[in-house]
């Protein structure tokens, strides 16, 4: 009778659980629906983005055909333009960025413009800073600085972060995505195994056995975590808010760092600088590509005449088509914050809803774990003895307690104590004994 009384509570128990997660499956269907919308979005967003990147690197190999109608005036000022700004560099790094000297970037040979110039960064091969750059600035040729075109690198190697972001921000919610699929299924095993045991259908848990809904995906789903998926979840010190919550800061700060380039084009470099969150940007740019240095160019007079210098007269198409270039990478900039603020957002989004699901499966996932068990006739919760314990020789007039062992689902044989002011015949006696073993369970 014990152990039907106790299995009865924890029958309920089981009920409530798989409540719980069907909440679980409904909020990540809801989930599943929102992604699908960002996922369209974000495919229409790169896609404009792409458009006006193409755009820009036309109308740059366009301009650099053409760069021979004002050679001779630009080719003066940049001889002038070269030592004022290997000196700012030089000056800048030796002072600001000279300690990280060992982060370094790639080497290629034999650049002209900047399209494919400045590949290597300050420290990247034997030579010394100062050589690397005057080199670089040998191979180069006025038009890196006419036509702005490190913005159009900056561009590319910003759409190489952001994919890799994106694909790490798909494999993570692939992961969510299983992991509550996962614990969904194995509930409704062990559902379908107890229904004859509960007394009425309960929440409409039958109505969540419908086909998911189709699934967009740009990426092919990584498999490599999925051997360890229950693992995962079931650590106490994991979960499903830890798959973005890393993400996420290493996001917010690529932003902050991102949007302070767009809205300060020359990283807010003065002579003397003092933002100190610009400063290791720009110093992070030079390491990795020597053509970060013409970031400096408003820094050199010499240099701010060959942004100044119009063509219009000897061709006017060229002033055209640098007035073009100029509104495409413009367009691009903004489909790439755009692409950004998307991606943040949606960050942002999974923290909430994995909070919310990582507290819903601290509360309820457990049954989940009772899949491949059987209830045999007298339920799942066992009474095995049941003793009074000896009186309290310091209060011999106090009630002893009661130690009971019982077993719950597949456990050890657990000892419980109960107060001895609830005797055994109080239906309060079983509900404890059943809650205490089910607490024990859970842990």
């Amino acid at each position: 009778e014990m152990s039907a009384a106790g299995s009865k509570y924890i029958d309920k128990e089981v009920e409530n659980a798989i409540n719980g997660v069907k909440q679980m499956k409904t909020l990540m269907d809801k989930t599943n629906k929102d992604h699908q919308a960002i996922l369209h979005t974000l495919e229409e967003t790169k896609r404009k983005k792409e458009e006006a990147m193409r755009l820009a690197q036309e109308k740059e190999q366009q301009l650099e055909e053409k760069q021979e109608v004002c050679n001779e005036t630009m080719l003066a000022l940049w001889e002038e333009c070269k030592p004022c700004l290997k000196h700012t560099c030089m000056r800048f790094y030796s002072r600001t960025c000279h300690s990280g000297s060992g982060l370094v970037g790639r080497q290629v040979s034999g650049p002209t413009t900047l399209g494919d110039a400045g590949k290597e960064g300050i420290g990247a091969s034997s030579c010394s800073p100062s050589q690397q750059l005057e080199e670089f600035l040998n191979r180069s040729s006025p038009f890196s600085i006419w036509v702005n075109g490190e913005r159009i690198d900056s561009l590319l190697e910003r759409d190489q972060r952001q994919e890799k972001q994106f694909e790490d921000l798909e494999e993570r919610y692939g992961l969510l995505e299983d992991g509550v699929d996962d614990i969904f299924q194995d509930s409704t095993h062990v559902y379908s195994r107890m229904y004859p045991f509960f007394q009425v259908p309960f929440g409409g848990f039958r109505e969540a056995f419908r086909p998911p809904i189709q699934r967009v995906r740009l990426v092919p789903r990584s498999e490599r975590f999925s051997r360890e998926l229950h693992p995962f979840f079931q650590h106490p010190h994991y979960g499903f808010h830890n798959l973005f919550q890393p993400l996420f800061e290493m996001t917010q700060r690529m932003l902050e760092e991102a949007h302070g380039g767009w809205e300060h084009p020359l990283g807010g470099f003065t002579s003397e600088s003092h933002n100190f969150s610009n400063d290791r940007m720009v110093c992070r740019e030079i390491r990795r590509n020597s053509a970060g240095c013409l970031r400096m160019r408003d820094e050199c007079e010499k240099c701010r005449e060959i942004l100044s210098v119009d063509c219009w007269q000897t061709d006017p198409a060229q002033s055209q088509l640098r007035e073009q270039l100029e509104d495409a990478l413009r367009l691009a900039e903004r489909f790439t914050r755009r692409y950004d603020d998307l991606l943040h957002a949606f960050q942002a989004e999974m923290l909430n809803t994995t909070s919310l699901l990582d507290q819903l499966n601290r509360q309820f996932g457990w049954v989940s774990r009772l899949a491949n068990l059987t209830q045999d006739s007298d339920g799942f919760l066992q009474v095995t003895t049941v003793l009074s314990k000896a009186p309290n020789p310091e209060d011999p007039s106090a009630l002893p307690d009661t130690q009971v062992t019982v077993q719950v689902f597949d456990s050890e044989p657990l000892s419980l104590t109960i107060p001895g002011d609830i005797s055994w015949n109080d239906p309060r006696f079983m509900e404890m004994v059943a809650e205490q073993a089910l607490q024990h369970y859970k842990q």
